[in-house]
This record gives C-alpha cells, sequence and structure tokens, in this order.
C-alpha cells in the first residue's frame, strides 16, 4: 500500500485528461467501478495493452490483492514492471466519475456490485438514475457499459432503473458470461451458491 499503490494511483490532475495520466497513449480510456479483487481489471489491462484502464476501489482488502498479484512475495523487496495502462483511484468511483469530461470513456464496467439490499439503503447502489446520468454524460456515443450481477434483488433493481432512461440501448440480460469477460471470484462464488447470474451490455445511444 506505502510503495505501489502511490506507482499506480491516477493523480488528482487525471479527472481532466485521463488519457494523459497514462505512460502510453491509449487509444480509448475503459473504467471499472469497484474492482473487488481486481482479477477481472488485471485480465482487461492484460488482453488490451493499448487501452487505458482506470480501476477503483474502495475496500482495503480488495487494493491489497489487486497489489499482491501485481507485486508477488519473492522473497526480495523489488517491484517488478507495473502495466502502463493501469490505473487505480483508492476512493468513490462517483467522485471521479462526475469530474470526467463530457465523452471521455469507450468502455464502464460495474461487475457485481455491493447489491445494498436494504431498502433504506438504495441510494447507495452504483445502479441508480442519478449515476445513470453521469454514465450518459462521459460514455461517448457507441460507447458500451457492461453491468453483471447474481443477487436477485438487484437484478430486478437494474432492470427498474434501466427502464426508466432513455440514454442506453438495452437488449435483454444474458444468463451466461459472454465471450470476452473476464471471470471474477464473485461470479464463481456465484455459481457455486447455485445463485443464476445476469450479464447486461448497453449501448450508448447517440
Amino acid at each position: 500500500m506505502e510503495q505501489v499503490l502511490p506507482l499506480l494511483r491516477l493523480p488528482e490532475a487525471g479527472s481532466a485528461d485521463p488519457a494523459g495520466a497514462f505512460a502510453h497513449s491509449p487509444q480509448e480510456v475503459w473504467f471499472e467501478v469497484g474492482f473487488g479483487g481486481g482479477e477481472h481489471a488485471r485480465a482487461l489491462a492484460e488482453a488490451n495493452p493499448r487501452v487505458g484502464l482506470i480501476a477503483c476501489e474502495v475496500f482495503e482488502n480488495g487494493i491489497c490483492s489487486m497489489l499482491s498479484a501485481l507485486v508477488p512475495d519473492d522473497g526480495t523487496e523489488a517491484i517488478p514492471p507495473l502495466p502502463v495502462n493501469l490505473r487505480l483511484w483508492d476512493e468513490d468511483a462517483r467522485q471521479l466519475l462526475s469530474k470526467l469530461p463530457d465523452a471521455t470513456l469507450s468502455r464502464l464496467y460495474l461487475m457485481f456490485p455491493d447489491p445494498w439490499p436494504k431498502t433504506r439503503h438504495t441510494k447507495r447502489r452504483f445502479m441508480h438514475p442519478t449515476n445513470i446520468e453521469i454514465a450518459a454524460r462521459v460514455i461517448r456515443p457507441g460507447g458500451i457499459w457492461r453491468i453483471a450481477t447474481d443477487d436477485p434483488t438487484y437484478q430486478d433493481w437494474t432492470a427498474e432503473v434501466l427502464a426508466g432512461q432513455d440514454a442506453f440501448d438495452v437488449p435483454p440480460p444474458a444468463l451466461e458470461r459472454p465471450d470476452g469477460w473476464p471471470p471474477t471470484r464473485y461470479e464463481a462464488k456465484a455459481l457455486t451458491a447455485g445463485r443464476q447470474p445476469m450479464y447486461w451490455s448497453l449501448t450508448r445511444k447517440a
């Protein structure tokens, strides 16, 4: 946390010029909300070297899992080369999204978010009309927003919120993980427990 995270953390100025925060010149900027253990974000970064990926997580356990995978304990204190196309944001993703310029992102990912199942906590869910407006502003026309959840309450809530907006085309969700979607540990836990994930792929309208 002390040595590696500062090397990957998106600088504050990155909110105004996200592409300029990367060591290379990315062709596109992608954004993941709540990367959990980081396996999905790492797979995306590795498979898409020409993309700049901003991955957000506020929970220290998840950040430590991500950093530990990038810098495995080999008995030395040496830091191996880190992905040049990956930047981390360890504060609320909504704060950063609200500062991004219009049409900045080509893709947004919301993979198995915290469902906040209690009714009084609905405002804490990322899938919320206010955040739909923010996403519609920062995703370019034709850009993609991928959403996955295994929680039945959150699935119903997602369908309800998406039905009330007109910024995105919303095909019916898939019941099997589509090709090109890296797996996550949360998906594996859901399948083991017998829960059925749903996978949405939204397209930002022109």
